[in-house]
């Protein structure tokens, strides 16, 4: 399909990949392919008879690569589709996310995959990386056939919020991840400790009468996952920490082995007194922890332990979450507001811009081995326009995704995406 040139002025460019930080331009050409990029791009450079887009100052940075993200089909529709899913992404400037396989059925053979990839090119408007589960049906016995699922560009294999828990096991799927260059991410948790656990352990599980999740379930998986990872370097990634406890160790073992490590937006934005009164939006895994924990893991980000940031979207339908603390499901809807939360912690002066976008664009694409969250010359032009000091306000109703469980109904955020590209086509516009 052969569009017009596009031009766009005036703009504050961030692109971590490439080191762009600076005011400038960006041209698309008839493709959707990024022709030009940064301070060059200004009037004098362009053709004089050609129409172009002031940007006044507001912001371009590369399409958001969502390392985790939870997608109804197959099984579960009326949660998300990937219709709906594509529509919230690109409202919040999300163009390429990595589904989970924890679906019905689970994808953990090549005819789902086949389906899956079927469904998305027709009803996704974004770039669909899917994952495959670890094991067979997230029973944690049986490994998936990596080699195959990997042919079918399956990008890394999970068992979702599920966590290996048989050491033998983990070391015969890193052996296997090793051999075939795979990518592993764990849900770092010891079911034992967990169980049952709803919140953190500590004064507000006591307060609420809640069983609680301690640090400690997180901390012993990411020991014992490191310590296998020593004979055996797999591509590694813990899908998301959440205590100060984990950093410790994670920083204590940098030096000696390679592997990454993201955190959810929630993780780094709210802490456990959040939770308040029973506050099912805000069951989460791994759950919220104390003030202490999220200051340490917004530091982890400052000093480079921390590569990601994810948004966890994980729809829940509306009865899901009107239940008894006990009984709602874990999960947020998080896609929409992932990069004017975590604005926030540029605005409070937390974390500086360049890193914030580093840790949504071109990390999880390196990690991941996808050509995505970057400006490069020649590329698929997927980006978007950022207002940074738009004010605005969290209402469930003006939602896009199709479950409204936010965690954070009725937030004040500062920065909103005001258009959204994927392939140099405008696909979301305020």
């Amino acid at each position: 399909m052969i569009m017009k040139k596009k031009y766009f002025l005036n703009a504050n460019i961030i692109d971590p990949q490439n080191s762009i930080d600076e005011v400038g331009g960006l041209i698309v050409d008839e493709n959707g392919l990024i022709e030009a990029v940064g301070k060059k791009v200004n009037i004098n450079n362009i053709p004089s008879r050609e129409k172009y887009i002031d940007l006044k100052g507001k912001y371009i940075i590369p399409g958001i690569v969502d390392m985790k993200v939870f997608v109804g089909e197959p099984g579960f529709e009326y949660k998300e589709n990937f219709r709906t899913l594509s529509e919230a992404s690109l409202s919040g400037g999300v163009t390429s996310v990595v589904t989970m396989p924890n679906t019905n059925p689970i994808i953990d053979n090549v005819s789902i995959v086949d389906f899956l990839k079927r469904r998305g090119r027709d009803k996704a408007k974004i770039n669909i990386f899917p994952t495959a589960s670890l094991t067979k049906n997230i029973e944690g016995t049986n490994m998936t056939e990596f080699g195959l699922l990997r042919a079918k560009g399956i990008v890394g294999f999970t068992d979702g919020y599920k966590t290996i828990q048989n050491t033998r096991l983990m070391s015969r799927i890193m052996r296997s991840a090793y051999d075939l260059n795979c990518l592993v991410m764990q849900h770092v948790e010891d079911k034992e400790l967990a169980k049952d656990g709803m919140v953190n352990d500590g004064i507000i599980s006591t307060k609420l009468g809640l069983q609680g999740i301690s640090d400690l379930a997180e901390k012993i998986i990411i020991e014992r996952d490191l310590t296998l990872l020593e004979d055996f370097n797999c591509r590694y990634h813990i899908s998301q920490i959440s205590s100060q406890k984990s950093l410790e160790v994670i920083k204590s073992r940098k030096e000696s082995v390679e592997f990454t490590c993201g955190v959810s937006i929630n993780n780094l934005s709210l802490n456990e007194n959040d939770i308040g009164d029973f506050r099912t939006f805000l069951k989460l895994s791994p759950p919220l922890r104390t003030e202490d924990d999220r200051l340490a893991l917004i530091k982890g980000i400052n000093n480079d332990l921390i590569d990601v940031i994810v948004s966890d979207h994980k729809p829940e339908d509306e009865e899901q979450k009107r239940l008894t603390f006990a009984q709602a499901a874990t999960g947020a809807s998080g896609i929409e507001t992932l990069l004017p939360l975590a604005l926030e912690l540029y605005h409070n002066e937390s974390i500086k811009l360049n890193k914030i976008i580093k840790a949504l664009t071109c990390n999880p694409a390196k990690i991941l081995k996808i050509n995505k969250g970057n400006l490069n010359i020649g590329n698929e032009a997927d980006f978007c326009i950022l207002d940074i000091n738009k004010p605005w306000v969290v209402k469930k109703e003006n939602l896009i995704s199709k479950s409204k469980n936010t965690s954070i109904e009725g937030r004040k955020l500062q920065g909103k995406i005001t258009n959204t590209f994927v392939k140099g086509e405008e696909l979301f516009k305020i």
